[in-house]
């Protein structure tokens, strides 16, 4: 392991930002870097030395070897972190394209909208079982809908989910609005009592592993879907139309209040979902 490797290592322990999957993400985006940077002929870099032309030259690496634009985004996120941690967050231009990144482009086109069906019965782990169907009535990603505690989450009109159960560490609130959502909850408190989705004898690491397992042998594939779902059903709820992936009008062929009506249901959905961008939500519904 190189000095860099090893500074950036201790970097990470000592600050323990965001979820565990957050965490291990830069964790490993980070080595990354000092393997590249290693690679590039900086063999004594040290990360208090960490200066522009070796971000600069991290952004025309990923660039070259062909990475996504929203690849290079999110490894840039982490390397901001890093600049933040010391001292240098001033070094690095807030936007992305004075690096020369280009704008994320979101594929808008197929709707990947999933419902759970007969296929659900097969997934034989209860807690994994229950993942999925809070997954589908509140639009969960799969690390909050494992790492629930229900009995902290519920605050009755309302599901609260802590920063820690959160992608980036983004608490955020969903409204409880309908029957089946109070009822897959009321299931999850049965089945968890005080505790998370997580059975008291694995670690999440072990449960995801296992969710994975089971979604798999049930012959459920990308249940990210769910949330698509969600997502397509609060608009629809929202605006009274169904959104453009489930073939409703689009945005553009909007005017006046309905087009107003679009941009709140598409705020609503946006804090609902955690996320902070409406170019976002559009992947979702169109």
């Amino acid at each position: 392991m190189s000095k860099l490797s090893k500074d950036l290592k201790t970097l990470c322990i000592r600050n323990a930002d965001g979820s565990h999957a957050t965490q291990a993400a830069r964790f490993l985006v980070l080595q990354q870097c000092a393997r590249e940077l290693r690679s590039c002929g900086f063999n004594q870099l040290r990360a208090v030395n960490l200066k522009m032309k070796h971000v600069m030259c991290l952004v025309g690496q990923w660039q070259q070897t062909g990475l996504s634009a929203g690849t290079v985004k999110n490894r840039m996120a982490h390397v901001r972190w890093l600049a933040e941690k010391l001292g240098k967050a001033g070094m690095i231009p807030k936007e992305n394209a004075q690096l020369g990144i280009a704008e994320r482009q979101f594929a808008n086109t197929e709707n990947k909208a999933q419902e759970l069906d007969g296929r659900l019965d097969r997934v034989a782990d209860p807690y994994v079982h229950m993942s999925l169907q809070l997954q589908a009535a509140f639009g969960l990603r799969r690390e909050e809908a494992i790492k629930i505690k229900p009995s902290i989450a519920d605050r009755g009109q309302a599901l609260a989910l802590q920063a820690s159960w959160c992608k980036g560490g983004r608490e955020r609130a969903i409204p409880i609005l309908t029957a089946g959502q109070r009822a897959a909850l009321d299931a999850a408190h049965a089945l968890a009592g005080q505790g998370s989705l997580i059975p008291a004898d694995k670690s999440y690491v072990k449960q995801q592993r296992a969710y994975d397992a089971q979604t798999k042998a049930a012959g459920l594939a990308n249940m990210h879907g769910l949330r698509h779902q969600y997502a397509q059903g609060r608009y629809e709820a929202l605006a009274g139309w169904k959104c453009p992936k489930a073939g409703g009008p689009s945005r553009s062929t909007l005017k006046g209040t309905g087009r107003e009506i679009d941009r709140q249901a598409r705020l609503t959905i946006s804090r609902e979902l955690g996320h902070s961008r409406l170019a976002i939500v559009a992947n979702y519904i169109g």
